[in-house]
């Protein structure tokens, strides 16, 4: 336990040394849920309890991982920072009622969510399949927190009240995307499962992280950090032989 946290607690100092020194747009401290000027209360002992949970993963000690591939955060105020907001004031212009209410239903990360519609098992998903993906899931929160928890980033609502989402203001912090992460973890997955669909699950994944950009609740550069997470995580996961194994143990469950 004690060596865990240690390699934690190392990764985190590594992870801060990479840190853009953070502007005055990353000072905010209200955070919003539901109402536009609802004010989110602090974190309980409840949730701090899930957070430290999440971080152990499943097939995967995200500790001991080399996360220096998914870019440091934009800097407040830098060029990338400031095109992230251009691009959300752009969104919040023209997007849509049905794009907003598109991005209203995938509030949750889950497979059933991302790919329930284009799933290339049967319906219901076989409890094989929910178990191996929620295994997955549980690696790529580990990872999205820790990063989270280093970078510090602020939901681009809470840096610039004209950011107005067009969902329910979520809670914790931005940086990297843990909606586009998962979305595209699971379609490297299906890629896998199912070469011929590959551009169909990307793209499924894709769409997915740029309902986070124009609902207002992520800025670009995180949805495009969730998606190298999602690359150095599916690496790795194929390192483990029991990942592996497992995966391999999903495709006779696949609709012929």
């Amino acid at each position: 336990m004690k060596t865990t946290l240690f390699r934690r607690l190392l990764l985190t100092l590594a992870l801060t040394a990479l840190l853009p020194v953070r502007g005055r747009a990353g000072a905010f401290e209200d955070l919003y849920s539901g109402g536009r000027d609802a004010v989110l209360p602090a974190p309980s002992s409840a949730q701090a309890a899930d957070s430290r949970a999440a971080a152990s993963g499943h097939y995967l000690d995200v500790n001991s991982l080399d996360l220096r591939a998914v870019p440091s955060a934009p800097a407040d105020g830098s060029p990338a920072d400031k095109e992230d907001f251009r691009i959300l004031y752009d969104w919040q212009a023209r997007r849509t009622a049905a794009q907003c209410a598109a991005a209203g239903g995938e509030m949750e990360h889950n497979y059933e969510v991302f790919f329930g519609k284009l799933s290339p098992f049967g319906q219901p998903t076989p409890p094989e399949v929910k178990a191996f993906l929620n295994n997955v899931s549980k690696d790529s929160v580990a990872a999205h927190t820790l990063l989270k928890q280093a970078y510090q980033r602020q939901r681009p609502f809470v840096r610039d009240p004209g950011i107005k989402p067009c969902i329910m203001r979520v809670q914790g912090l931005s940086y990297p995307s843990g909606h586009s992460a998962m979305a595209r973890l699971f379609a490297l997955i299906l890629s896998d499962l199912v070469p011929a669909r590959r551009a169909e699950f990307l793209a499924r994944a894709d769409e997915a992280a740029l309902n986070r950009v124009l609902a207002g609740v992520h800025h670009p550069t995180d949805t495009s950090a969730g998606k190298v997470l999602a690359d150095v995580l599916y690496k790795n996961l194929f390192d483990q032989p029991r990942f592996v194994t497992e995966m391999k143990a999903l495709r006779p469950l696949l609709r012929q």
